[in-house]
């Protein structure tokens, strides 16, 4: 029995290392690792590629090819690859049996490799790696299925990108919509405060000085005079509310400044009318818009003999981004 026993255990013995532990290895090594160590695919480094390809005989491709398989070289990197390898070696034997068992057996491992390219955004490998697929069997079903999934993820990723520029071009308008307004409301309030100086400086200016024989009370007939020349005052209009144009979508695609001169009517209610362009660089790309904002500006109206009169004024009007 202890005969018996012991046979059973050499045959365990010699069973492990010479059939489970090799089958291990080689497991192992085609993972890239080693039995000892843990496989990782971010510590396993491509070798370099070999130097002047061109020259080798069909036993060195194929070795480089066994190598680049192992390593799980597909299709990448260009040039260090297993499906190179194989296709210089057919150019150079075309028939070749190792090679054409070699490329139909791994096909379907270097399409999945050419997929996970498509999905992480290389689409300038993914090309190369597919027609480098269909140079190993241009009618394969799956080169259709590749092709397509990388034109879907072009386009998603071009609509995505215009995407992006159109809310930026909004971002570009909404602040540029903002500095103009802001700008306008400053125009306004400067012109409003030098009216405001003006009205104050002619207030003074017509007061009585004390000591001066002006200071005493007029008479009937001089208080009529101070009347007249109140009825005779005359004022320019003055802007109370400005308005910033809209930049127009097509000129702010194309990234275009421009000016355009615009010519009006203050009528007597301080509004505008006869609304005209008298001159534009470029020509009607902004003239709507620089005719809009200024048909919303308000303007308190010119005075004549002091009472108000409608008056012609010209502004020019800038987009600039």
């Amino acid at each position: 029995m202890l005969a018996i026993i012991a046979v059973f255990v050499m045959l365990g013995i010699a069973a492990w290392f010479l059939i489970i532990q090799p089958h291990e290895e080689l497991i192992q090594a085609d993972a890239g690792g080693h039995p000892s160590t843990p496989v990782s695919a971010t510590a396993r480094a491509v070798p370099p590629p070999p130097v002047n390809v061109a020259a080798m005989d069909i036993n060195q491709l194929l070795n480089e090819a066994r190598k680049a398989i192992n390593e799980q070289r597909y299709l990448a990197p260009a040039g260090n690859n297993a499906f190179e390898f194989y296709l210089r070696v057919l150019e150079k034997q075309p028939g070749n049996k190792v090679a054409s068992d070699a490329l139909r057996e791994t096909f379907p491992f270097a399409a999945d490799s050419a997929e996970q390219v498509i999905n992480a955004g290389n689409f300038g490998d993914a090309q190369r790696q597919i027609e480098l697929l269909a140079k190993a069997d241009p009618t394969n079903f799956t080169l259709t299925i590749l092709r397509s999934k990388l034109d879907a993820q072009r386009k998603l990723q071009d609509k995505q990108q215009q995407t992006a520029d159109q809310q930026k071009a909004q971002e570009l308008v909404t602040q540029k919509a903002a500095a103009d307004k802001l700008a306008a409301d400053k125009l306004a309030e400067q012109e409003k405060a030098q009216q405001l100086a003006e009205q104050e400086k002619a207030k003074q200016a017509s007061a009585p000085q004390p000591g001066t024989p002006a200071a005493a009370k007029p008479a009937a007939g001089e208080t009529a005079v101070a009347g007249g020349a109140a009825a005779s005052q005359t004022s320019e209009a003055v802007l109370v509310k400005g308005v910033a144009p809209s930049y127009p979508p097509s000129a702010l695609r194309a990234k275009q400044s421009g000016w355009v001169v615009v010519a009006f009517t203050i009528e007597p209610n301080g509004r505008t009318s006869n609304v005209r362009v008298t001159d534009a660089q470029p020509r009607r790309v902004f003239d709507r818009a620089a005719m809009e904002a200024v048909l919303r500006y308000r303007f308190t109206p010119a005075m004549k003999g002091g009472v108000a009169v409608a008056s012609e004024r010209q502004q020019k009007i800038e987009f600039n981004l």
